[in-house]
């Protein structure tokens, strides 16, 4: 997809399938394609099970990729040596769903924030304690937080430790995994926000997976709509919001919460009908097929692929297919 001659993360029919037994094979990605310009953000929505995590993961080469193509400014990075990963990982960092999880117990705060300046023998020790201190700061957090557990800090402060973690080895790509969904109500817009001023103050590239989607329209620049490892739709925040046209981002759109009762009530509720296929040995054709009111006889047999249908709006449905 065409964002700008300056695209940062630039990826091309990436797949990622985990191999089972009984020769089934599980297509958590499969052939997707997008790009994000230098210092925005992809906003990345859909159902739980879809392979957002998933596609996150490959990205940063947590997972390696079964086929496809993934350029950072300017780098093939689909197959990296050990060196080569090692210096990967200091440009491309992620932030956790679970701050309860992704934090070790038995480390203090600067220990864990300083971890990755020593891995990647960044500043001396003492340069890492201070800078380890700064992010503290960074973050809103204070100085005598920095000999504590984690234990001893709520889901917000841990999450806020994990991003400061994610920034102290200055990367210039950050995968958001649901970074706010494990988190009170009331501190997930203080953890945007935040992340919303990390991103403009370091001039960072944001790739944010989510379910909340009124918090994704609020952080993204794009908005990448993914069902069952493909992406059938993505356009700039804007549009997407204004005139959906996947049928499935129409349901997904739908289902916003609207805090005004009057026009909750008076707006249309897109239910969606059938069984969620598995992504284990899925048949041909569209994915969304026994679950979408528009199924025509080409989608049983024909997978669609994105097409313009607007500038800078991609949408994989036959509907725009012919």
């Amino acid at each position: 997809m065409e964002h700008s001659n300056d695209k940062y993360i630039e990826v091309t029919d990436l797949k990622k399938h985990f191999y089972l037994k009984q020769k089934k094979i599980l297509k958590a990605v499969d052939g997707v394609s997008f790009s994000i310009k230098r210092g925005q953000t992809l906003g990345l929505v859909g159902e739980s099970g879809c392979g957002k995590t998933t596609l996150g993961r490959t990205l940063i080469h947590i997972y390696e990729p079964t086929a496809g193509k993934i350029m950072m400014d300017g780098k093939d990075i689909t197959k990296v040596n050990s060196k080569e990963y090692k210096q990967l990982t200091s440009k491309a960092q992620m932030i956790f769903q679970d701050p309860y999880a992704s934090l070790d117990t038995h480390m203090t705060t600067l220990e864990i924030i300083a971890e990755g300046m020593a891995i990647h023998n960044m500043y001396s020790a003492k340069e890492r304690k201070e800078r380890a201190e700064a992010y503290l700061s960074m973050v809103g957090l204070n100085k005598e937080h920095g000999s504590r557990f984690p234990h001893e800090f709520s889901g917000g402060q841990r999450q806020r430790i994990g991003i400061a973690r994610a920034l102290a080895i200055e990367p210039e790509f950050v995968v958001c995994d649901e970074p706010i969904s494990a988190l009170d109500v009331s501190v997930q817009a203080q953890i945007v926000n935040l992340l919303i001023r990390l991103q403009n103050e370091l001039h960072l590239t944001f790739l944010f997976i989510a379910h909340d989607l009124s918090m994704v329209k609020h952080i993204s620049d794009y908005v990448a709509v993914m069902y069952l490892g493909a992406i059938v739709e993505i356009t700039s925040s804007e549009e997407l919001y204004s005139h959906p046209e996947h049928p499935y981002t129409q349901s997904l759109l739908s289902a916003i919460p609207i805090p005004d009762p009057r026009v909750s009530a008076s707006r249309k509720r897109i239910l969606l009908q059938g069984e969620i296929p598995t992504p284990i040995n899925t048949p041909p054709g569209c994915k969304f097929k026994n679950r979408c009111q528009h199924c025509m006889k080409r989608c049983d047999a024909e997978e669609p692929k994105l097409k313009e249908i607007a500038p800078g709006h991609f949408v994989a449905c036959h509907l725009f297919n012919s």
